[in-house]
C-alpha cells in the first residue's frame, strides 16, 4: 500500500496539508528575500544575522529553494502537499542534527549557529506534522480515508448499513445487511 494512494484528492486534509505547505514555504521565502537584499556572500561561515537567524547567500538560496517547493506542493495540494511535507519535514530534522554538529567547524557552509539549529528542528517537526495528520494515528475516524483504505471490509459494512438506513429499513434489518458478507475487494489501490 503507497501512502500516496490512499486519499481521493477533494478531501478535506487536503486543506491542512496544502495551508502548512503554504504557510511554511512563505516563511521561508521571505527569510531568503531578506538574506539576498542584504547581499551577504554565498558561502561565508560567520554570517550574518537576518530575523535572529545567522545566514548567507547559500542559506538564502536553499531557502528560496525549498519555499517554492513548498508553495508548489500548495498549489498543487491533496496526497502532494502531504508528502512533500513529510519529506521537507524529515529533511529539516536531519538537517538540524548534520548542521548541529558543523558549529564551530570551517565545514559549517551554511553558517548555522545554535538559532538556526533550533528553527531547523520546529519547523521540521511542524511541517512533518503538517503531512502526517490525518494519515497515521491508532485513532482514525471511519470517514478518513487512509482509514477506510486500512479497512475496507468494515468500511463497506458501515457504508450498508447507512445505506439501509436511509432507505427505511429498522435498525435490525439495517444491521443484518451490515452483517452480510462483503465480497473482496481488488480495486483498492495498490492491489490488496
Amino acid at each position: 500500500m503507497k501512502l500516496s494512494d490512499e486519499m481521493p484528492v477533494d478531501h478535506r486534509l487536503g486543506r491542512v496539508y496544502r495551508y502548512g505547505a503554504g504557510f511554511t514555504g512563505l516563511v521561508l521565502m521571505v527569510f531568503g528575500v531578506l538574506g539576498y537584499a542584504d547581499q551577504l556572500a554565498f558561502f561565508d561561515t560567520s554570517g550574518e544575522k537576518i530575523a535572529g537567524l545567522s545566514t548567507n547567500g547559500a542559506l538564502s538560496t536553499i531557502s528560496m529553494v525549498v519555499g517554492g517547493v513548498l508553495i508548489a506542493g500548495a498549489v498543487v495540494g491533496g496526497n502532494l502537499a502531504s508528502t512533500l511535507n513529510i519529506t521537507v519535514g524529515s529533511a529539516f530534522i536531519l538537517s538540524g542534527f548534520v548542521n548541529l554538529a558543523l558549529i564551530g567547524k570551517d565545514a559549517n557552509i551554511l553558517a548555522f549557529e545554535m538559532p538556526n539549529v533550533i528553527f531547523s528542528f520546529i519547523v521540521g517537526l511542524m511541517v512533518l506534522t503538517f503531512g502526517l495528520y490525518g494519515r497515521v494515528s491508532g485513532n482514525l475516524p471511519h470517514d478518513n480515508p487512509y482509514w477506510r483504505s486500512r479497512h475496507p471490509e468494515q468500511a463497506a459494512r458501515e457504508d450498508a448499513f447507512r445505506a439501509a438506513l436511509a432507505s427505511g429499513r429498522s435498525s435490525d434489518a439495517a444491521l443484518a445487511a451490515a452483517r452480510a458478507p462483503v465480497p473482496p475487494t481488488t480495486d483498492r489501490p495498490g492491489g490488496r
